[in-house]
């Protein structure tokens, strides 16, 4: 036995190195696939990119000049940081024919468990049933290969998770070729079981002790040709449907520890506001009561349940300080970005030109499971249990906190029903952890929706300018400047950016980060896009799609405004002018199966846009009915087209676009937050008018392209897309040129 160099883990001699080119042949990476002592089959897998593969427009298709994110994206930047510690993927066979997976992943309702498994049963030709993913607790030992941010846990995950169960699977079948004494290259393998030429069946199970004493397997470990695949790109339901839908799925509030009483926090009337005095004698002799303890962002209250928590917290007698920004609300925070804007470079008087300038407002994520956590802090160590796409950095910071080292604590991460980038902060684990070593008993903390809308993460917002120069119906320059409130990285991303040596390209990894992610995807001729970000001490964070979220919008928006200009259609005009053939496919695609151009009633329009990111691209044509002044605009069509390289599950990405869709439907109409003196307005769904059922289209199409190479991402990819169609849509439904989002808000 013998220490990987990368890590602490300990392997054995069984290593197997076997080269595999990726899917679309640009580039070869270099698995090395390893025993993990145990008395049972246990592989795991390092994996090396060999030579970067090239941007799949390097084949002469592109006019414009490559963008940075064309050549390294985010995705890249973050695969890179994670390479070496992605031999944590641990796969198991156990002797009841059970495939276990170890997932350094969160599960937020994006599904990618299931695309997880069904990586695995294709790779060993198992039953997808008999593949269960489990998620780690935080292991600082993996660095940056823990973080779910990104659209990126495909990318990063498909071929290490693919070589991991390949390798198993060689070892499974020599084992059982010793069994049957037959070549191993005559056997086959199906239903999580090898079958020899005459008939004779043994399980994976069955085999697995001898399997994890295999030095070297008789067959080669590296994953199939694409061409044989047959659970990839089959349109899969969800593993934990039946958990999900008949509520035996188990959120942390639904966990069972021992003695964790519930506990709710009292917070102040404004951001970051701070407790000058309280007095809690009424609230102690309430039913129920058993302690009250102040901590850093408020007064937590627990009682022997949440009701009697609730009534306590309320009974409280506090005096609050203001908190920094006590002095803004929303027309000061946009005069201040304003005047951080960096100056555009070519006056308006040298040419023609199309100017905009457009603002957007915060954003709550808005998930539909509050932030919770349990915490048992007691006896020199710590137990925390949440949802967390950032554990390593949680168990950090709360060891930190609580002046423990990082070793004695551990962080359990539990299924979360939803995120959008609000998981990637851990404030209730914290905070739950601060009481349980205050008070020394276990506690289920858990934030109202009204915590979470007021004082939890928010997408900055945001100021824009942009300009556009053309001549003889060509785009000449294009400047956009933008500015935001900036957007808090603190939760790994930033980390696993610098430390890879992306300084070296300059600047802080909130500047990496917008690098590394917005291209302007049009022959639009000097491109220029800088971001200046002004920084307010309020809770910030990535929310769908980060700074695509509103720059690309904002671009998309003004595609269609300069093809007002030129006097041109829409779709012609992007036809004409993109780079990359891949959008003006799926451009080309929802404009013939949305109709486009079809004569609507006047009140009603169609609206168009496209994305670009994560390897992928998007288009998405929505139809538009303005006509109820009471009920307001209704986006009654969407059709979206998507090219996502490979979709592992046609299913699960329909699903993923929808939501994106929805989330472009309501933050473009009417879902947005106001900061009135350095306090959130909103404190709910009721204010935070988020899509309902009302608001949705009647009628939702997908399309998704042949496959055209290894998987992008797509988690967030249609929200830009979307957002800027519904735009598109009600400009041209209203004769006007909406500037502020949401457009009624």
């Amino acid at each position: 036995m013998q220490k990987d160099p990368s890590g602490d883990r300990l392997r054995n001699e069984s290593a197997v190195e076997v080269d595999v080119p990726t899917d679309a042949g640009l580039g070869r990476r270099r698995f090395l696939t390893y025993l993990i002592a145990a008395p049972i089959l246990t592989v795991a897998c390092r994996s090396e990119q060999l030579d970067a593969p090239l941007p799949a427009e390097t084949a002469g298709a592109s006019q414009a000049p490559l963008g940075i994110p064309d050549i390294v994206d985010l995705g890249d930047a973050l695969i890179l940081a994670g390479a070496l510690t992605v031999w944590n993927l641990a796969l198991e066979v156990k002797p009841d024919n059970r495939i276990a997976l170890r997932l350094p992943r969160a599960e937020v309702g994006q599904g990618i468990t299931t695309t997880a498994a069904m990586l695995v049963a294709e790779e060993l030709d198992a039953r997808l049933a008999d593949v269960e993913v489990a998620l780690c607790d935080a292991e600082p030992e993996i660095l940056f290969n823990q973080l779910t941010a990104g659209s990126n846990s495909v990318r990063s995950l498909y071929t290490p998770i693919r070589a991991t169960a390949a390798a198993a699977r060689a070892r499974l079948v020599t084992a059982a070729a010793q069994l049957f004494k037959v070549p191993a290259d005559k056997l086959t393998t199906k239903d999580t079981s090898v079958i020899a030429p005459d008939g004779r069946r043994a399980t994976y199970g069955s085999l697995s002790a001898a399997a994890s004493r295999i030095v070297l397997p008789a067959i080669s470990p590296a994953p199939k040709d694409p061409s044989k695949f047959t659970v990839i790109g089959e349109p899969t339901t969800r593993i934990d449907a039946r958990e999900i839908v008949t509520g035996n799925a188990k959120y942390t509030m639904d966990l069972d520890v021992p003695g964790a009483m519930p506990t709710v926090v009292a917070r102040p009337p404004t951001i970051k506001g701070t407790v000058a005095s309280f007095d809690a004698s009424a609230a102690r002799g309430m039913p129920g009561v058993l302690a009250i303890t102040p901590i850093p962002t408020g007064i937590a209250v627990t009682a022997e349940t949440f009701h009697q928590a609730f009534m306590a917290r309320d009974a409280l007698r506090i005096t609050w300080n203001d908190g920094p920004i006590a002095a803004l609300s929303d027309a000061d925070i946009t005069r201040k970005l304003t005047s951080a804007l960096l100056p555009l470079a070519v006056p308006p008087v040298l040419s023609l030109h199309v100017d905009a300038e457009f603002d957007f407002a915060f954003v709550s994520h808005a998930p539909m499971e509050v932030l919770s956590a349990v915490a048992d802090v007691r006896g020199g160590k710590a137990d925390v249990w949440c949802s967390s796409k950032s554990p390593i950095i949680a168990q950090q910071t709360i060891a930190a906190t609580l002046g423990m080292p990082q070793s004695a604590v551990t962080v359990h991460v539990v299924r979360g029903g939803g995120s959008f980038g609000r998981r990637l902060f851990f404030d209730a684990a914290l905070e739950a952890a601060q009481v349980s070593k205050a008070i020394g008993r276990p506690v289920k903390l858990m934030w109202s929706r009204n915590d979470d809308t007021r004082h939890g993460r928010m997408r900055p917002a945001s100021h824009h300018k942009l300009r556009a120069t053309h001549l003889l119906g060509s785009v000449l320059t294009y400047e956009h400047r933008v500015a935001a409130v900036k957007t808090d990285l603190g939760h790994g991303l930033g980390e696993a950016l610098t430390a890879i040596g992306f300084t070296l390209l300059g600047g802080v990894p909130n500047q990496l980060f917008f690098l590394l992610s917005e291209n302007v995807p049009y022959n639009f001729g000097v491109t220029t896009q800088l971001l200046s970000e002004v920084p307010l001490e309020m809770h910030t964070g990535s929310w769908r799609s980060v700074y695509s979220g509103f720059v690309a919008v904002a671009n998309e928006i003004m595609v269609d405004e300069i093809a007002r200009a030129l006097g041109k259609d829409p779709v012609a005009f992007r036809k004409s002018t993109l780079s990359s053939s891949r959008a003006k496919a799926v451009l080309a695609k929802v404009a013939s199966a949305g109709h486009w151009g079809r004569t609507m009633p006047p009140g009603t329009a169609q609206g168009v846009a496209l994305h670009e990111e994560y390897k992928s691209c998007v288009a998405c044509l929505v139809e538009i009915d303005t006509r109820d002044a009471a009920n307001g605009p209704r986006v009654t069509k969407a059709v979206v087209a998507a090219d996502v390289g490979r979709a592992i599950n046609p299913r699960g990405l329909e699903a993923q676009l929808m939501g994106a869709t929805t989330d472009g439907i309501s933050v473009t109409l009417q879902a947005g937050l106001h900061i009135d003196k350095g306090a959130v307005r909103e404190g709910s769904f009721s204010d935070f008018r988020y899509a309902r059922m009302r608001n949705t289209p009647l009628e939702f199409e997908v399309h998704i392209l042949p496959p055209s190479g290894e998987p992008g991402g797509a988690g967030e990819l249609a929200y830009p897309a979307a957002a800027a169609a519904v735009a598109n849509a009600y400009a041209r439904a209203t004769g006007t040129s909406p500037r502020r989002f949401p457009i009624s808000g």
